[in-house]
């Protein structure tokens, strides 16, 4: 995001944020700009597991009754969130399994 002082006296707190997330873990070199690899590493992050966060999101906003678990039930209840998910493989996985 870009921020414009626009005559205010003090800047908004996102902003000191997102200037403390460049300078401690965007700006690894500290050359005061983002290079090539750096944005990349922070678009991409090489330690980030997108098929884990994408089960976990999946589970956590079907999860009802917040056992850990998915029933048929659960997951039909919120089939659409399946169906437009790459843990589901935009829902072809749904049709492989009888049990759904």
């Amino acid at each position: 995001d870009m921020y414009s002082h626009d005559g205010e006296v003090e800047e908004p707190e996102w902003v000191k944020t997102e200037r403390e997330q460049f300078v401690e873990f965007r700006d690894k070199n500290r050359d005061g700009k983002m290079d090539k690899e750096e944005t990349k590493d922070w678009i991409l992050p090489s330690d980030y597991d997108h098929a884990e966060a994408e089960a976990r999101h999946l589970v956590y906003e079907s999860d009802q009754n917040k056992d850990g678990k998915l029933s048929r039930e659960e997951i039909v209840e919120k089939y659409d969130l399946f169906v437009g998910s790459q843990a589901t493989d935009f829902g072809e996985a749904l049709v492989r399994h009888d049990e759904f």
